[in-house]
């Protein structure tokens, strides 16, 4: 009777023990984030100089809901990488800005909704958060400067918006790609000594100086394909407000 009893155990054993691998692995949080459906709405209803058809995007907006409160349903936690995280809140932010745009449409500027960057009407979890949240409480905080020309604010001088979903993978690709085309693209008029460039520069100044940067100028050194030369004064353009739509 004893063998039998001791094969009875083991079996036992074995089943326990893989029993609690399986458990553990279907609890463990996901350490990523799909945004193919995003990609595939980017590419469809967003140009490669980042306008955006509001029009066609309005019949889109269920798939929009739909990536949304995927998002919602899987927040970063500590176990996600720098990248992923990153993915999961440029991402976020683009979305909730165009899903923002499109609960109001028409509209010829995102500042004809009041205070656009205070509603709190993201969902991440069981707590709502603003695109202002996003932005300065997560992004921000991350200390990657790049982040100001991967997000984007719905207007023509904003950065275009990438037709294209950020992932994890090629995040310092993405990042470094969407910097370049910002900096010499045609919202900064570059040259050696007559720069004019962006209010992102004056805005979120002490974000472009945090690793090691002297001045805006070197920063913008490293990107631009005309130099600034280092002595010059910068003249920060106006602001155009106007919404990033397909003509």
């Amino acid at each position: 009777m004893k063998k039998p009893y001791l094969i009875t155990s083991l079996l036992l054993c074995v089943f326990v023990l893989l029993s609690i691998h399986t458990t553990s692995a279907q609890n463990k949080s996901t350490t990523s984030a799909d945004h193919k459906n995003w990609d595939v709405l980017l590419k469809k209803h967003v140009d490669n100089n980042g306008f955006v058809n509001y029009n066609d995007f309005l019949n889109d907006q269920e798939q929009l809901s739909s990536y949304l409160k995927d998002l919602s349903l899987n927040v970063p936690d500590d176990s996600w990488s720098v990248e992923e995280q990153l993915a999961y809140y440029i991402n976020l932010y683009n979305a909730a800005t165009i899903d923002l745009i499109l609960k109001n449409y028409p509209i010829k500027s995102i500042k004809e909704i009041k205070t656009p960057w205070k509603i709190s009407n993201i969902k991440m979890g069981e707590n709502y958060y603003s695109l202002g949240d996003i932005e300065h409480k997560i992004l921000r905080e991350m200390k990657e400067p790049r982040i100001h020309f991967a997000i984007n604010c719905a207007s023509i001088s904003c950065p275009k918006l990438l037709n294209k979903a950020f992932i994890a993978s090629k995040m310092e690709e993405q990042l470094e790609r969407v910097t370049k085309d910002f900096i010499n693209g045609n919202k900064n008029d570059i040259s050696i000594s007559n720069p004019k460039i962006s209010k992102i520069f004056k805005w979120y100044k002490k974000d472009f100086l945090k690793k090691g940067e002297q001045d805006l100028i070197s920063y913008i050194n490293k990107y631009s394909n005309v130099k600034i030369d280092a002595n010059t004064k910068v003249v920060f353009k106006e602001y155009n407000w106007y919404l990033n739509e397909q003509i």
